[in-house]
């Protein structure tokens, strides 16, 4: 379980100030108390997704995106900690549901970007 704390949240929202949805995201994720995973089950039925309730629901969602969230052109932004390329990249791809990008972006972010995408980097 990942919790922001409200200066987290205060800086992802600096990065962020371009993107209502982005803000929306992140005011709903104050309301859990800074819980990301309670927050996105909440952001998916708020968009018409039926997630269940476990605990791993919000990884589940953000490695159906890895492919794009390891993009190594993006990857070191994420790597500093800087959220608002990724976050513009998903929006424009159109793939995940807007008020969703920010809780799987900074789950990447805070799971370890670099252990996030290593399954990708295996050779088969």
């Amino acid at each position: 379980m990942i919790i922001l704390t409200s200066q987290e949240i205060a800086q992802f929202r600096s990065q962020l100030a371009e993107y209502s949805v982005a803000l929306e995201a992140l005011d709903r994720i104050e309301d859990c108390e800074g819980n990301i995973e309670d927050a996105a089950i909440e952001m998916a039925i708020h968009v018409g997704q039926l997630p269940d309730t476990s605990e791993n629901w919000l990884d589940g969602l953000a490695k159906r995106y890895r492919v794009s969230l390891c993009n190594k052109d993006l990857r070191g932004e994420l790597i500093q900690g800087n959220i608002t390329t990724m976050v513009e990249y998903l929006i424009a791809e159109n793939q995940c549901p807007a008020l969703l990008i920010t809780p799987v972006v900074i789950y990447a972010v805070k799971t370890g970007i670099n252990e996030f995408c290593e399954p990708l980097e295996y050779k088969l």
